[in-house]
């Protein structure tokens, strides 16, 4: 008889086998064996490099649970760790929406929009009485508009009293000293009356234009560039051609402009007729013409006296009164086609009082604006007629201090181009 003990090294037991009597050692030798072996698989689980015998349930105890492979890429604490449990997604929960993509702006792209041409006229009027003093107070229901005979719809109105942007533009050749002096003597006066917003470019022509200062609102620059006139080289004065270059460089700029035409208003060797001037003012939308004549005294006095023995007289030229009667007219016909007004003053005092006449009719007139019932794009030159009319559609009354009737005014455009289809 012996005793044998054999250890569980996993879970720590003693098996113990006794030896029955010696007439039965070989069956007590299996039964030993038999229960060794069921203790191996445990204890060659612990050895690297050996791979388990499989186990049925019934050769494992109650107590331990079979272990689980748990992934490497999982995480996580390593050995039994039990079984994994996967949240369940709420219906109701919808995903969180992507986020906003915001596109990027390629470099030096331009910026692009839409521009819809709309056919809008707008009148600038001025309303003043018999001595050139502005009516204020005047409401829309005041004014009629007819567009070649047939009466418009206004649908915008307002009171400028927007600072202005203008052109001096200056007739200065060799022709006489007096009609230099008295040039000078009107442009001074016009820069003496501007405002401090205004903006101001001044030019001045002979057989050519020239630019002497671009748009400015200093005063000073003004004056510099007028500052800057002698006596010049040649007597022909171009005026069309002048007039014509001052306008096509108008024709860029928005808004309203007015050119102040200090001249005689003889043209004596412009590469340009009096039609096609005449087309380009017509053509020229926003642009108010004020021309204020020079040499009046000088040639009242050649009429009256004649002029012989002056040097470089009007008679030395081959210009004759006629010629300035002509030049007269056609200084009217640009102020009227383009609602301004024309002055010929006799003595050097009345410049002042004109450029603030001027001015007062540029800061203050009535902009009306209509939509064509004629709205075909057609480039033809429509008529305009302006009336200022009472409430009631009756003649409309305006009374002095006094109390006495005055007689009005009313200046407006003659009319203007409509936009071709191409245009």
């Amino acid at each position: 008889m012996f005793n044998q003990t054999m250890f569980n090294q996993k879970k720590g037991k003693t098996l113990q086998c006794k030896m029955a009597p010696a007439t039965k050692p070989a069956l007590a030798l299996v039964v030993c064996l038999a229960l060794s072996y069921g203790s191996l698989p445990m204890w060659a689980q612990d050895q690297p490099g050996q791979t388990p015998a499989p186990q049925t349930p019934s050769q494992t105890p109650d107590t331990e649970k079979p272990k689980q492979d748990v992934p490497a890429e999982a995480g996580g604490p390593s050995g039994n760790v039990g079984p994994y449990a996967i949240p369940k997604k709420n219906p109701e929960e919808a995903p969180p929406p992507p986020p906003a993509v915001t596109p990027k702006k390629v470099e030096d792209m331009p910026d692009y929009s839409l521009k819809v041409n709309v056919p809008l006229v707008n009148v600038d009027v001025l309303v003043t009485t018999k001595d050139g003093q502005f009516v204020p107070g005047l409401k829309k229901e005041n004014f009629r508009v007819a567009e070649d005979g047939v009466p418009q719809a206004v649908s915008k109105f307002a009171v400028s009293e927007a600072p202005i942007t203008a052109v001096l533009l200056i007739e200065y050749a060799s022709t006489n000293y007096v009609f230099m002096i008295q040039a000078l003597q009107a442009s001074y006066a016009f820069a003496g009356s501007l405002k401090k917003d205004d903006w101001v470019a001044v030019t001045y022509y002979d057989m050519q234009p020239h630019i002497l200062t671009d748009f400015t609102q200093d005063k000073k620059a003004v004056f510099g560039a007028l500052n800057q006139l002698r006596i010049p080289g040649f007597a022909e004065t171009n005026e069309f051609d002048a007039l014509y270059d001052t306008l096509d460089r108008l024709d860029r700029i928005e808004g309203k402009k007015y050119v102040i035409l200090v001249s005689s208003g003889v043209d004596t060797f412009s590469k340009l007729t009096y039609d096609k001037i005449l087309k380009k003012v017509k053509d020229t939308k926003d642009v108010t013409i004020f021309p204020v004549s020079i040499g009046w005294y000088l040639r009242e006095m050649c009429e009256t006296r004649g002029c012989g023995g002056m040097s470089h007289g009007i008679a030395s030229m081959g210009i004759h009164n006629i010629d300035y009667l002509q030049a007269d007219n056609e200084m009217k016909t640009f102020a009227s086609m383009t609602g301004g007004r024309a002055y010929f003053p006799r003595f050097q005092a009345e410049f002042a009082e004109i450029f603030h006449d001027v001015g007062d009719d540029i800061r203050h007139q009535y902009t009306l604006a209509y939509s064509p019932t004629n709205t075909k794009l057609d480039g033809t030159y429509r008529k305009l007629k302006v009336q200022v009319v009472a409430p009631d559609g009756g003649p409309l009354k305006v009374k002095d201090q006094k109390g006495k009737d005055v007689k009005i005014e009313v200046v407006a455009r003659d009319g203007y181009t409509a936009k071709h289809t191409v245009d």
